[in-house]
């Protein structure tokens, strides 16, 4: 592909004005594929700034930035202008410290986490290893703290972890989320399976009532989001709210991770996705307001209008 001289100007800009830019599907806080996903979570564990730009939003760019560094896939990362690649090659740098020094950071802790394999986890790992033919059993913790156990061969930089008579082997970055956490085997309605419980974890989404949200706002302890669309919120206005819409979400995702936040919606229940995506986020505090806009009218304020 010839690349247009007025496109490669813009993709010059771009790695001029920024000294760390992510070209990547979708954005920081809703990458829209594995990958990209995969990269934006270590470089946020890393980072707090740096520039990111959707592809998906730029069909020029997606095509000419694959031309502009002789790249054929996305995310791409640059850094001071220089192509550094793709997903793969992120993981593997920040697994063995290379990027920590690429971008002036100490070098990662690969000291391994102390864990703990409960006895019936452990028989349950055996049983699974039995068959694995000389696969290892590695652990994988992404930025929202949610854990995936796989099978695959080792690659010899892995930071190798024993409990109970099991290796569990891990990238740097979830070695530092895994420090502490129990492995269990439980058994409910759902199934059987492995259970992790992570300290490191943002604390669970919290209910709180209408009563309780009253108190919290007039103690001015408490930021309200409203997640509901716009009809509705014209509909039954939440004066004390802000709004989660495309426009805000970055601005609220930037918020201190120790605000206090409580999400509100109808009747409580789509508020419960939204809180769960920003407790992934890394915020500690969050609730959703049970009964929503809808009980507030009810039990606090009835000139709101039910609907």
């Amino acid at each position: 592909m010839n690349l247009d001289p007025a496109l490669r100007s813009r993709i010059d800009s771009l790695l001029q004005q920024n000294r760390i830019v992510l070209f990547m599907k979708g954005t920081r806080d809703a990458p829209r594929c594995g990958f990209s996903a995969g990269t934006v979570g270590i470089l946020n564990s890393l980072l707090d700034d740096y520039a990111s730009v959707d592809v998906l939003a730029d069909p020029d760019i997606r095509e000419g930035i694959k031309a502009y560094g002789n790249w054929p896939t996305i995310p791409q990362l640059y850094v001071e202008g220089e192509l550094i690649g793709g997903a793969d090659i992120v993981a593997g740098m920040a697994n063995n410290g290379e990027l920590h020094v690429l971008l002036g950071l100490p070098k990662p802790d690969r000291s391994p986490p102390d864990i703990t394999i409960t006895d019936a986890a452990a028989d349950a790992m055996r049983a699974g290893l039995a068959d694995s033919r000389g696969a290892s059993l590695h652990l994988s913790i992404d930025a929202r703290f949610q854990a995936q156990f796989y099978l695959r061969e080792a690659e010899g930089s892995e930071i190798r972890a024993s409990a109970n008579g099991i290796e569990i082997l891990m990238d740097v970055t979830t070695a530092q989320r895994a420090r502490g956490i129990v492995i269990d085997w439980v058994d409910s309605m759902q199934g059987s399976g492995l259970s992790i419980t992570n300290p490191n974890a943002p604390p669970a989404v919290q209910s709180l009532d209408v009563q309780g949200l009253k108190a919290r706002l007039e103690r001015n302890e408490i930021t309200v989001i409203d997640v509901r669309p716009a009809h509705d919120r014209a509909l039954a206005p939440f004066a004390a709210a802000q709004v989660l819409d495309e426009d805000s979400a970055a601005r609220l995702s930037a918020l201190p991770k120790d605000q206090p936040l409580a999400f509100l919606c109808h009747h409580g229940n789509s508020s419960r996705g939204a809180a769960e995506h920003f407790r992934g986020l890394g915020f500690r505090q969050v609730f959703n307001v049970e009964g929503g806009i809808d009980a507030w009218s009810r039990q606090i304020d009835t000139s709101i209008p039910r609907y």
